[in-house]
Formats: structure tokens, sequence, C-alpha cells
């Protein structure tokens, strides 16, 4: 049972990150509409500030693909420390049960990595697709 609390905590933070990053990637989009009569000056600024706007959405997304990943693989490793350093102290007590102890650490330290890949394609699909 507290092997499963790692993979929790990281799950949970992996979804907190995602949605943060889909909110801190997103870029200020202008309703399209007709056209107004402008000054030159007034098009220009437009377009710098549609620049500026897309500049800081690159930001964001970077921010929040670096959180994303930098604090998954985080969990990950803590998760998989705390997997492995339980196995070995529950191997020690019961060297009997070590073929059932070592199979249920693989199956936790699977899912423990796979949260981790999710991650990195959230953190891919932030960067590439938003």
């Amino acid at each position: 049972m507290k092997l499963i609390k790692p993979i929790v905590i990281t799950l949970a933070l992996v979804i907190m990150l995602m949605f943060a990053g889909i909110f801190a990637g997103t870029v200020r989009i202008r309703a399209a509409g007709p056209q107004t009569s402008q000054t030159a000056e007034a098009a220009e600024s437009d377009e710098q500030t549609v620049e500026e706007t897309g500049d800081s959405g690159v930001a964001g997304k970077a921010i929040a693909a670096g959180l994303a990943i930098g604090l998954a693989a985080l969990g990950g490793a803590l998760g998989m420390g705390n997997a492995i350093a339980k196995s070995n102290d529950g191997i020690a007590r019961q060297p009997e049960a070590s073929d059932k102890i070592r199979t249920l650490l693989m199956l936790g330290l699977v899912f423990i990595e796979t949260v981790v890949i999710y991650a990195l394609i959230v953190t891919i699909l932030i960067i590439f697709v938003m």
C-alpha cells in the first residue's frame, strides 16, 4: 500500500502541471472583425503588440514545459527511490519472499516510469502544438 502513494502523488503533479502548462502557454487571440480606417502608425503598433504577445506565449510555453518535465522527473525519481528502498528492506527482512517482492517492484517501477513518459508527451505537446 505504501508503494502506491508515490505513484498517486506523481500523477497528481503531472495533471496539475499539464493544466498549468495549457493555461500558461495560451496566447491572447484577437477577434477578427471589420477593419476601421486606421493610420499607418496605429496598424504598426497593433502588429508590434501581436508580435510581443507571441513572444510572451513562447516564454510561457518554455516555462510550463520546463516545470512539467522537471517536476515529473523529480517525482518519478523520488517514487522510484522510495520503492527500491522499501523493496530492499522487505527482501532483507524476508529473503524467501524476494521473488514476489521483486516482481511487484518491477511492476511499480513501470507504472512510475509511465507517468514520467506521459509528462514528457504533455511537454512536447505544450511546446509544439499549442
